[in-house]
């Protein structure tokens, strides 16, 4: 995510009116249990405790495949491209999802804010359900023993949310001009789809998309097939992502785009869509994608995915810039330092994704290190005069945002409306810059790519970090970094 696009002012969109046809099915392991013996089941836990957002993700299931079929109809009676006549929307959708179950379960839950659920089944038989705030509590027809697979289907229709963030960012279902854009980071997915909407839960996608006749629709992974029916009228997107992905980085966007299909040197699928509004001032920065991407791969190791691209909506359809995986979404033409920002994070942040929220500055600190290395690069300051402006005090034009960079350790945000504040992206990267000086620059490079190579589409967390550059170099003290820049408070008294 880029902060600076992140902090930008939002504008508050009006909604217009759709039709999505959305059903979810979990594949998650089943074996039948009579009411009088067989499995001993408990209920899984509604959320997996995250520090900041408790009630994200849920217990007792790991999800491996989301199979979602969303069918995006627009309001006919508004022609208009303007939100200020766009009317509420409604979706109806199927999905299938695969997971496995981690304990016997006499229920589970999914993470579903909004919207009706018409139908539910668990394996193809009839299963009650429940709901409480973002939980949706399903009781299969026979418990669910452990290691096994077992399948759910939810159909559900009604007005997608809008889910306003603790730090006031609006995410999940945004209706644009001329269409809608889901984004879902930290908690937005749960908008859209049912799930396990936490980052220690990662799973491949499908995602197959109809909308009308002369509409887009893009997503993750790479495009399988583009299809459109004559007495429909319409057309359908199927986007297939192999690779793991966690659902705060799912994204579907439909409207009219601009769109190219290419590839980089060494045959690397780009899939850029581009609002045409947008499309003059893109097009020189996109240009240098594939430029970008190969200096990334020097510096940080193969790239973990099999395609990469872009999004750039108008810059009213959101307020930030997000690394959504295998293409990141820009609200607006990017400049360089935020295309380099947002492509470094499919390395880390994406490939290698958080455990829990508190681990942000592994995603933020990461990418924006890579915009100093870039800077380093290309003719701009060095990474060690970027390092020298932040401690003095220099390096933001206001003294309030100077002063941001110390209100906290990055290692531990004050809260969840903090985790995109400016000590997870800036100090953050000054303690990587204080590794690479403590260990000089080739070591340095080995870690990070050692990093993104050993928890490649895995999970981990600061400790894990930490211990890895212990590990990668042996016979140097790394106390006063943890200590005093990565959980210390305050300015450290020496830079």
């Amino acid at each position: 995510m880029s902060r600076s696009a992140r902090l930008a002012p939002t504008v508050a969109p009006s909604l217009r009116t759709l039709t999505v046809a959305l059903s979810l099915t979990l594949t998650l392991g089943l074996t039948a249990c009579s009411g009088t013996g067989g499995v001993h089941a408990t209920s899984g836990s509604a959320g997996v405790g995250d520090p900041y957002f408790p009630k994200s993700g849920n217990g007792g299931y790991d999800v491996t495949h989301y199979d979602l079929t969303p069918a995006y109809t627009p309001d006919t009676s508004d022609t208009s491209e303007t939100r200020d006549s766009a009317t509420a929307p409604t979706l109806t959708a199927s999905a299938t999802v695969t997971a496995r179950a981690t304990t016997p379960l006499s229920t589970f839950d999914l993470d579903f804010q909004g919207m009706k659920v018409n139908s539910l089944t668990v394996d193809g038989k009839k299963a009650s359900w429940t709901r409480s705030g973002q939980e949706l509590k399903v009781r299969p027809s026979a418990a669910l023993r452990k290691g096994r697979t077992f399948r759910t289907t939810v159909h559900y229709s009604g007005t997608p949310e809008t889910i306003t963030d603790p730090d006031g960012s609006d995410e999940g279902w945004r209706p644009t001009a001329d269409g809608a854009l889901a984004l879902g980071e930290p908690t937005g997915s749960m908008a859209w789809f049912p799930g396990n909407d936490h980052p220690s839960d990662k799973a491949t996608y499908d995602i197959t998309i109809t909308v009308p006749k002369g509409l887009q629709a893009f997503s993750n992974g790479e495009l399988r097939s583009e299809t459109t029916t004559g007495t429909a009228r319409a057309t359908t997107y199927s986007w297939h992502t192999p690779q793991p992905m966690a659902t705060y980085l799912a994204t579907v966007a439909i409207g009219h785009y601009d769109i190219t299909r290419t590839t980089t040197r060494n045959g690397l699928p780009v899939y850029v869509a581009v609002d045409p509004q947008e499309a003059a001032a893109s097009r020189k920065v996109l240009a240098r994608l594939p430029e970008i991407m190969e200096w990334e791969e020097y510096n940080f190791g193969p790239y973990p995915f099999s395609s990469t691209g872009a999004i750039v909506d108008r810059g009213g359809d959101a307020g930030y810039a997000l690394e959504t995986q295998n293409r990141p979404f820009f609200p607006g033409a990017p400049d360089t330092a935020t295309l380099v920002h947002e492509l470094a994070h499919q390395w880390y942040g994406d490939s290698v994704t958080p455990k829990t929220w508190r681990d942000m500055w592994l995603n933020e600190g990461f990418a924006t290190y890579a915009e100093w290395l870039w800077a380093e690069d290309h003719d701009g300051d060095t990474a060690q005069q970027t390092f020298d402006a932040l401690y003095r005090g220099t390096y933001f034009d206001d003294k309030a945002d100077d002063d941001a960079v110390w209100a906290f350790p990055p290692a531990t945000p004050t809260s969840a409306a903090h985790i995109s504040d400016s000590p997870v992206y800036e100090r953050g990267a000054m303690v990587l810059h204080k590794i690479r000086r403590t260990v000089g620059d080739a070591r340095f490079y080995d870690i990070i790519q050692g990093w993104a190579a050993t928890h490649r589409h895995g999970n981990a967390d600061t400790a894990d970090f930490t211990a890895y550059v212990e590990k990668m170099a042996p016979g140097k003290d790394f106390t006063e970094i943890w200590k005093d820049w990565l959980y210390g408070h305050g300015k450290p008294a020496r830079p």
